[in-house]
């Protein structure tokens, strides 16, 4: 799981340090990572389910059910 959240979300490289927001955060990419492994109408990896949800409305809807 860790690895996955580094390479799609980077989150190594996250410079998120005040207060809670670092906790926050991790809890937004996990939940993220949840719907983006839970959503099963395109063979793609997280980072490009995460950029065609990006690009397109329609695919975030049906990411976030």
């Amino acid at each position: 799981m860790h690895w996955v959240l580094d390479v799609a979300f980077r989150e190594d490289d996250c410079r998120i340090r005040v207060g809670e927001a670092a906790q926050n955060f991790a809890i937004l990419r996990r939940i993220a990572l949840n719907l983006s492994k839970k959503e099963k109408t395109t063979e793609l990896g997280v980072g490009s389910k995460r950029l065609k949800a990006g690009w397109n409305c329609d695919y975030l809807s049906k990411v976030l059910g």
